[in-house]
């Protein structure tokens, strides 16, 4: 099967066309160098020239960020205007003439850049940038050969001689003279350097640091020739300002000023591939960079649809664990979980693997086996592994992580509204006026949606922060929320129902389209039971510690400021009333008329980059791919049809309930791709009685993760760079992933699970990915007309692409919803079963930070560690000094299901009787303290309430030590044999 190339229409748009495009629909018409041009009006010069095939010199233009005007590179002449103005800012005009290349603005242009190379240092052959620097471009490109200054003030000799002629070459300078205008490079941050010899004064990174990523960490200091581009106060530098390494200053500096340590330990990059980031749930596009098969760089890809072009810090520069020492190549067995590992080759391991898994089936029956799907794996290999399951093992014991973070998503919103997905494209949050987030944390979890997200509010529109904590939105530069809601965890249901009540009982609901767009009975039932007193701010405000006239002006705004949008997160999922509090904010979306157009919608942000294409794909035990349930009939045979096998109408077993059985005796042996379920499940306890009861544990991986500390085979994983696929993200977006480099495992994901299936009997003839899209397209309706033709011809789909969408569907639900009429649910509030008492006074809740990802897998072996090296506890001034705790010093953190050690740190983000941490290292094993409470209607874990104390420690727990010595004694491999 041949590989797609990109299309020709991508490589040219590849070209910076200076300025951002106009919106405009008027069109101008004028004359460039003779040429008739038509472009939108509000077009720059510079741009309408580059539309024409005319490139004018620029340097602090980029078509990333708005025109700024400053480098004097870009001036032209319009017939019947004075002077030169400058291309990038000069708007056109109907019926303009213009000159681009007349004498007088070449003899400008060299005369400028004469100046900036009179600053610079002149040592391109050995800069990194050398080949990849504008300056140099530029500097040919108006044709400069000679500079007339002679040597003086500069900043980049640290002597502060000069460039010399070559009659003067052997000239010195005094012994120990100084150039107080130098300042030495900046190495401080582990990716890049900022070298300010280099600085021509552009001010790009500043503005791609305002306009794009919205830090504001960067600014001008000085004045004329003492100007220079400053991280914050004096004594900052990159690592210690507000910098968070996102790339967007790099990726704007035209020299080397800001450059990659990669580019300049390894050179220019020759050849590039477009390909997915495998981080988060946003989806960013990217241009993988390699000299042969080594990456150099990720270059965030401007035609992304999903991140237009930005980037954060894990997707641009933490791919450097596919090259970790620590990777695993080569497949493994053993006997016992107490005996080392030893390697085998890929046809031992396979034939092994799949004589296990038969004998426990001969022995305990075929539903005594089964498997977990990846949401870091890519759509076709998840679509595979559920297969497996289903046609060769012959049961739907199949579950996911999905399940363990977005399944109430997936329930409540087929539930309410007939399609178990966010409503938006992410371009929708531009035409918001009031912005709800609920229970996520953007900034950190899904940093460049954040930065379009921030954007906009800084445009004018207003924020409500619904969160225990204060998180980066509440109050960051430029940006504070009209209204933060600090609930206390576990009563979203209840603040929901409130914010309801004041809309209902004020007659602020949108009518019209109620009665239009729902079952206005179903309303009026909803109407009737929501508008009881019991509902009131102030009834529930001693239960959820929100203030009551807070939340009455919050209803207010969403009901009445224009465009609502609703974005949530784990923090409203990972609940037992995940499930009701999902089906609320459909309730709170649909009351206020917020759905089927631009800038409103329930838009859940999802934490790994294939949870939805995880859930798409039929992960779940009573669901097969496009989320249609294992009992009906016409499903199976569609399935059985094409697959040749019959399916179990029964719904398998999710995670818990297989643990649960192993303990039992009766579930013998799991294959587990992608997901380290010992990490990232709830009560880590029971997780780990589950794997030591199974004959096969079978972990498909990267590294040997904790869960891999119980296994009996270990199957080396692909990254996402060396495989084609598709991921699908957040806003249901199909994106490519397409492979960079060859596996360095020898196979991509796919290929081992096809091998898997066909030794233990099928028959699977796949010889690409596209192949398996294919049969996703014909057994899965929203995938209908989706294949890898269309997606190299398009760039990406939003499903449903199906004949009734065939360019697919950017916003749903936009004249009818997929179930008809919208659906109102009574959404009761009904307390969780964790409570917190005179043993375990306090809340604990959990989350993620912007440096690292998940279980940190990945991340933490990368320089993402200078940033977050260990799991610390949050934990509220007062709560601390009743304790006797200060900041830095260890504490155990215990609950009624374990405990745990780390440190604490003393801030006011979390509300008293609340602390917080992440779940990002296992040496802390934050899970050990979570509880097996679940959502009501999907188990999906209550991560997000558990109660506990916190009190002074010496050290790790006997838990943790017991824990590190059984690792170490399980990670054991044996020599290669010779």
């Amino acid at each position: 099967m041949k590989d797609f190339i990109l299309p020709t229409r991508l490589e040219n748009g590849e070209i910076d066309m200076g300025t951002p495009a106009s919106k405009s629909n008027e069109m101008v018409q004028l004359t460039i160098d003779g040429f008739d041009v038509t472009v939108p009006a509000g077009t720059s010069v510079m741009r309408a020239s580059a539309e024409a095939g005319i490139k004018v010199p620029k340097l602090c233009a980029t078509d990333s960020i708005e025109a700024f005007g400053s480098c004097r590179l870009c001036v032209v002449e319009i017939e019947g205007r004075r002077g030169t103005p400058a291309s990038c800012t000069t708007p056109v005009a109907d019926g303009m003439v213009v000159q681009t290349q007349s004498a007088k603005v070449k003899k400008i242009r060299r005369g400028v850049m004469e100046l900036y190379v009179s600053d610079h240092p002149l040592d391109c052959l050995t800069c990194a940038a050398n080949g990849d620097c504008e300056l140099q471009d530029m500097a040919g490109m108006v044709g400069l050969r000679d500079v007339r200054y002679k040597p003086g003030a500069n900043h980049y000799d640290p002597a502060g001689i000069g460039a010399r002629s070559q009659a003067e070459a052997k000239w010195r300078a005094p012994e120990g003279a100084e150039n107080p205008l130098y300042i030495p490079k900046d190495d401080s941050n582990p990716y890049f350097t900022y070298d300010p010899a280099k600085c021509i004064v552009c001010s790009r990174c500043v503005r791609a640091c305002e306009e794009v990523q919205g830090t504001f960490a960067l600014t001008i200091e000085g004045m004329g020739f003492d100007s220079r581009v400053s991280a914050g106060a004096g004594f900052d530098d990159f690592m210690s300002s507000d910098c968070v390494s996102c790339g967007a200053c790099v990726q704007a500096c035209p020299t080397a000023t800001l450059q990659e340590k990669s580019v300049i330990e390894m050179g220019t990059p020759e050849r590039s591939v477009v390909t997915t980031c495998a981080y988060c749930g946003v989806g960013c596009s990217f241009k993988a960079e390699l000299n042969g098969d080594q990456v150099v760089r990720m270059v965030p890809y401007k035609h992304g649809e999903a991140n237009r072009g930005h980037s954060c810090v894990k997707g641009r520069f933490a791919y450097g664990y596919a090259e970790h020492s620590d990777r695993i190549l080569n497949p493994m067995i053993r006997d016992k979980i107490t005996d080392p590992w030893r390697e085998v080759t890929w046809e031992e391991a396979i034939t092994h693997t799949a004589q296990r898994l038969k004998d426990i089936q001969a022995q305990y029956g075929v539903k005594a086996i089964g498997g977990i799907t990846s949401s870091r794996c890519t759509n076709e290999e998840t679509y595979l592994v559920q297969k497996l399951i289903r046609s060769t093992f012959g049961n739907n014991n199949t579950d996911t992580c999905a399940r363990v973070c977005h399944s109430p998503t997936g329930y409540g919103l087929k539930t309410a509204f007939g399609t178990s997905a966010g409503t938006q494209n992410f371009d929708s949050v531009e035409a918001t006026d009031v912005i709800m987030v609920i229970g996520a944390n953007p900034t950190d979890a899904h940093p460049v949606f954040a930065s379009r997200m921030k954007k906009r509010l800084r445009e004018g529109a207003k924020l409500i922060v619904i969160d225990p904590r204060r998180i980066g939105l509440v109050k960051s530069p430029h940006i504070v929320a009209q209204h933060h809601l600090p609930l206390r965890p576990g009563t979203n249901v209840a603040v929901l129902s409130s914010l309801a009540h004041v809309i209902v009982t004020e007659g602020l609901m949108d009518e019209e389209f109620i009665r239009t767009r729902c079952d206005w009975d179903e309303f009026q039932h909803y109407a009737e039971f929501i508008s009881d007193p019991r509902h009131s701010p102030e009834a529930t405000a001693i239960l959820t510690g929100v203030d009551a006239q807070e939340l009455r002006a919050a209803a207010r705004l969403f009901a009445t400021g224009g465009n609502g949008s609703i974005y949530y997160g784990l923090g409203v999922t990972e609940h037992s009333q995940g499930s009701t509090t999902v089906m609320a904010i459909a309730n709170l979306a649909m009351m206020t008329g917020n759905l089927g157009k631009d800038g409103v919608g329930v838009n859940p942000l999802r934490g790994q980059n294939n949870v939805q294409g995880a859930c798409d794909m039929g992960s779940f035990p009573h669901e097969l791919p496009g989320y249609r349930h294992v009992a009906e009939d016409a499903t199976r045979e569609i399935f059985e049809k094409m697959w040749g096998t019959k399916i179990d109408p029964e719904p398998g077993l999710r995670i818990p309930n297989m643990l649960d059985a192993a303990v039992d005796g009766t579930f013998r042996g799991l294959y587990c791709q992608g997901e380290d379920i010992l990490q990232s499940d709830p009560d880590t306890k029971h997780v780990k009685a589950g794997l030591e009861a199974m004959d096969c544990v079978i972990v498909h991986d990267l590294f040997l993760n904790e869960t891999a500390n119980y296994a009996h085979v270990f199957l080396p994983g692909s990254t996402f760079l060396e495989k084609d696929g598709t991921f699908t993200n957040a806003e249901r977006r199909i994106n490519r992933v397409r492979k960079v480099m060859a596996p360095k495992n020898g196979y991509a994901d796919w290929e081992i699970t096809m091998m898997l299936a066909n030794a233990m009997g099928s028959n699977w003839t796949y010889t690409h990915p596209s192949q398996i899209m294919d049969e996703i397209a014909a057994t899965t309706p929203g995938f209908a007309n989706v294949n890898y033709e269309m997606l190299e011809t398009r760039g990406s789909v939003q499903w449903p692409c199906n004949d009734d969408h065939p360019d697919g569907s950017p916003i749903m639900h936009i004249d009818d919803f997929a179930r008809g009429k919208g659906k109102f649910i009574v959404t009761e509030y009904v307390a969780t079963d964790e409570r917190t008492g005179p043993r375990f006074p306090l809340l604990l809740t959990t989350g993620r930070i912007l440096s690292q990802y998940n279980v940190g897998a990945q991340t933490r072996r990368t320089d993402n560690v200078a940033w977050h090296d260990e799991d610390v506890l949050e934990i509220h001034p007062h709560d601390a000094e009743v304790r006797g705790i200060q900041n830095g010093q260890f504490v155990r953190l215990s609950s009624r299901s374990g405990e745990t050690s780390l440190r604490a740190q003393v801030t006011d983000r979390v509300s008293p009787g609340v602390v917080y941490t992440t779940f990002h290292h296992p040496e802390t094993q934050a899970n050990v303290i979570t509880t097996d409470y679940s959502d009501w209607a999907t188990n999906c874990p209550e991560y997000k309430v558990t109660a506990v104390q916190v009190a002074l420690s010496n050290g790790p727990s006997e838990w943790q030590e017991d824990y590190a010595a059984q690792a170490k004694q399980s990670r054991r491999i044996l020599p290669a044999a010779e």
